[in-house]
């Protein structure tokens, strides 16, 4: 009884983290919502395994994870096949949580926005994970060092060597718009 209630509060407080996360390393929302089934089938078959003050760690360790083999799946898949079908979902936008609240939101901001998601989308996968779940999903260092098993002081590096990479990649634009 407790586990089941237990359950369905990480899956309320985590299930829309872990599909932004997903989607944002995936860019495909039939992918991102398998990865959140398998995150959450994986959370019901490990509840007794962890403490809950550790599974916010946990489901977002294993969503890395699965986003992870999921691209790695995708790219043997495609260096396997002749033809290479373009996946209609693949280019679906996800609502900004900005954007939800804020209907003002102009064409031009949405641009500006569009050209940043392309620009987080082109970062090298170690730099994308640590930029994502830091500026988009709110974590701190001290959780992505444990979500990604990595040292702190790499997820630092990362996310300066994310940022510079970025900044490259957008300040042509910003020059167009000055």
């Amino acid at each position: 009884m407790l586990e089941t209630i237990g359950y369905k509060a990480l899956v309320n407080r985590y299930k829309n983290r872990i599909f932004s996360y997903s989607i944002y390393m995936l860019r495909n929302s039939m992918d991102a919502e398998d990865v959140t089934q398998e995150v959450l089938i994986r959370l019901w078959n490990n509840m007794g395994k962890f403490k809950l003050p550790a599974a916010g760690s946990w489901i977002m360790r294993t969503t890395h994870n699965l986003c992870i083999d999921y691209l790695r799946r995708n790219q043997i898949a495609r260096q396997r096949s002749v033809y290479i079908d373009e996946d209609d979902n693949s280019e679906e936008k996800i609502m900004d949580n900005h954007k939800e609240n804020q209907p003002e939101i102009t064409t031009q901001q949405n641009i500006v926005l569009e050209k940043i998601k392309n620009a987080v989308q082109k970062l090298p996968e170690n730099l994308k994970s640590v930029f994502v779940l830091y500026e988009i999903e709110g974590f701190k260092y001290k959780e992505i060092s444990s979500v990604l098993d990595i040292p702190i002081n790499s997820v630092k590096v990362y996310m300066l060597r994310a940022r510079k990479k970025l900044q490259e990649e957008l300040k042509d634009y910003a020059r167009q718009e000055a």
